[in-house]
């Protein structure tokens, strides 16, 4: 797919309404919901707005290739309102592992003379979750992705050697699931510590983080599926952006991430360790549960793109994917920010092109 040239049409794609999240979410997403979720707490609705700089491409390249994902569609977040501006041409993508939507775009040289920006704004409704830790009669929906695949390791999320050991030390004489997963959670907030200190942290290399015992949420997170799976509980990663609770408006500094676990009888039941370590007295809430102050954008590591990357399987998937003749870009930058908005949803889908 050829880029366009810039300085002429400006495309927008705007995606609202029961309709278009029938159309573009993965079958999953329409499941009921399990019969262990507590009934809906505390709510937010946001608008939120995700801008990324495309600078000018260096002379004598060819071609730029840009990945930008769009938020996910689950049990407790809705998302209508997408709207994504961009002088070049893009068609939304899903990735089929985990179900992944994102904006695709190609710009080439002979199309492109200057830097642009690629703008998605929509709206989104969270809902404070909370999963009973107890077993139901009435089974959850079945997950369109197996459990089993989060059984799996990653390449920086490994099960075995010195993991497999630490997790088999700390859920020794636990025999449930939720019970191990309890334990796992209470050893990472009480041995790691959350801070942004030297090299090697962010990147969710669960052995880094069994080692140095500090890091960001995607540390303590990595960590904590690590040793779920290597218990035999399946656990997942997910990403986006925690929302400020002070103000109804104003910058988000970047992104956030946390887990959930399966448990079978009960379905999926969500973990926020890192959010626990920095709020002590929320350490019951967050194993089990999740506040409303965020938004989803992706699900799972080693994602691979469609059309596919040449690079390697992205680690996480939250910022803008780019590749130049090939080669991974880091060259974009971003920008997010957020307003309280609680203006109701279903809007009618639309396809907009203007001037």
């Amino acid at each position: 797919m050829r880029g366009v040239k810039m300085p002429i049409t400006r495309f927008s794609i705007v995606l609202a309404g029961a309709i278009a999240v029938t159309l573009l979410l993965p079958v999953r997403f329409l499941a009921r919901v399990s019969p262990s979720e507590a009934p809906a707490g505390a709510s937010r609705s946001f608008t939120f707005t995700y801008t990324t700089h495309v600078p000018a491409m260096p002379a004598g390249t060819h071609q730029l290739r840009v990945w930008l994902p769009l938020p996910y569609e689950e049990r407790s977040q809705s998302v209508t309102d997408i709207k994504i501006e961009s002088p070049a041409r893009f068609k939304v993508e899903h990735e089929k592992e985990y179900g992944n939507r994102y904006a695709y775009l190609t710009v080439d040289s002979d199309d492109a003379k200057g830097p642009f920006d690629i703008r998605m704004t929509f709206h989104a409704q969270r809902i404070e979750r909370h999963v009973s830790l107890t077993m139901s009669d009435d089974p959850p929906a079945q997950p369109l992705v197996s459990p089993a695949r989060f059984l799996a390791p990653d390449r920086l999320v490994p099960i075995n050697g010195e993991i497999a050991q630490l997790s088999g030390k700390t859920t020794e004489g636990a025999a449930q699931p939720v019970d191990k997963a309890r334990r796992l959670y209470d050893y990472i907030i009480a041995t790691m510590h959350y801070d942004h200190d030297g090299s090697g942290w962010g990147r969710g290399d669960a052995i880094w983080a069994c080692n140095n015992k500090h890091g960001n949420c995607t540390d303590f997170h990595s960590l904590f599926i690590a040793m779920a799976r290597a218990a035999g509980i399946p656990a997942r990663f997910e990403i986006g952006f925690s929302i400020p609770t002070k103000g109804d408006a104003g910058v988000i500094g970047g992104y956030h991430c946390w887990a959930e676990f399966y448990v079978q009888g009960i379905g999926w039941i969500p973990v926020d360790a890192s959010e626990a370590w920095k709020n002590k007295d929320k350490v019951d809430f967050y194993f089990g549960g999740l506040d409303e102050n965020r938004v989803m954008f992706t699900m799972g590591r080693d994602i691979r793109l469609k059309p596919g990357q040449k690079g390697e399987p992205l680690n996480y998937f939250v910022y803008p994917y780019a590749e130049l003749d090939g080669k991974p870009f880091d060259g974009l930058k971003n920008d997010f920010f957020y307003r309280d908005d609680p203006k109701p949803k279903g809007r009618p889908v639309k396809v907009t092109t203007s001037d």
